[in-house]
C-alpha cells in the first residue's frame, strides 16, 4: 500500500495515486476497457475511497479513463480507431500551435526548442540502451520537446488540449516500443530536419517535419496490430 490514510484528504496523495494509475494505463497494467472498482483500486494504491475517486476524475478529464454514472470508473479503450482519431487531432492541434508560434516566437522560444531537443536526444540513447528503466523518463522528454514546440502560440487552451491529447497516444508509444517497432534512426532525423526548419523560419517544412514525426506513432500501430488485444 502506497500511501497511508491519515494523509487521504491532501491534494498531493491524489496526485501520487493519480501518477500511479496513469503509469500502470499507460504499460498496459491496467488494461484497456478494464473496469475500475474503488476497493479493489484501494488495496493496490492505498488512499481513501473519496482520494480515489478524486484520482479516477483526474484521470477521466485527460481521457485515460472513462466514467459512467452507472457502471462506475473504467480504463478507457485502446484500439487502432482510438489511434488514428487521437493522430488526426494531434497533427491539426500541433500543425496550428508551431504556425502561431513561429508568427509569434523570439530568440528565447527557439532556445527552449533546442534544449528541449538535446534533452530528448540524450533520453533517446538511454532508453535505446535500456528501454524499460528509461521508457517513461524518454516518453516525457519527448512530450516537452512537442509542447516547446507551440509554447510561443499564444493560447493556453490549445497547449491544455495538446498535452492531453499527447497523455492519450502515450499508450501507444509506449506499446510500440515494448514491441520494438519504433525506428529511431528515422525519428532522430525528422526531429533534426524539423528543428532545422524552426530555426530558418521555414513554416512549409516545419509543419511538414511535424506532420511527419506524428504520424509516425499510427505507422508503428498499423505495423504491429492493436498493441492491447491480448
Amino acid at each position: 500500500m502506497f500511501f497511508s490514510r491519515d494523509k487521504d484528504n491532501s491534494n498531493t496523495v491524489v496526485s501520487l495515486i493519480a501518477s500511479a494509475l496513469r503509469r500502470d494505463i499507460s504499460f498496459g497494467e491496467l488494461s484497456p476497457d478494464k473496469r475500475l472498482k474503488i476497493e479493489e483500486l484501494r488495496t493496490r494504491y492505498g488512499g481513501s475511497s473519496h482520494s480515489m475517486r478524486e484520482a479516477l476524475t483526474l484521470l477521466s478529464s485527460e481521457g485515460l479513463v472513462e466514467a459512467n454514472a452507472q457502471r462506475g470508473f473504467r480504463v478507457a479503450s485502446a484500439t487502432e480507431e482510438d489511434l488514428k482519431d487521437i493522430t488526426r487531432m494531434r497533427c491539426e492541434i500541433e500543425k496550428l500551435g508551431l504556425e502561431w508560434s513561429l508568427q509569434n516566437g523570439d530568440v528565447d522560444w527557439e532556445g527552449q526548442i533546442v534544449a528541449s531537443h538535446h534533452a530528448l536526444s540524450r533520453a533517446q540513447n538511454d532508453v535505446i540502451a535500456s528501454p524499460v528503466d528509461s521508457a517513461l523518463a524518454w516518453d516525457e522528454a519527448n512530450r516537452s520537446f512537442h509542447l516547446s514546440l507551440t509554447a510561443a502560440c499564444g493560447s493556453p487552451r490549445l497547449i491544455a488540449t495538446q498535452g492531453q491529447l499527447y497523455d492519450q497516444s502515450r499508450r501507444f508509444r509506449l506499446a510500440a516500443l515494448r514491441e520494438q517497432q519504433i525506428d529511431f534512426e528515422w525519428t532522430t532525423e525528422i526531429h533534426k530536419q524539423l528543428v532545422d526548419a524552426i530555426m530558418a523560419r521555414d513554416k512549409n517544412t516545419a509543419l511538414n517535419c511535424l506532420h511527419q514525426d506524428i504520424q509516425g506513432n499510427l505507422s508503428h500501430a498499423d505495423s504491429m496490430g492493436n498493441p492491447f488485444s491480448q
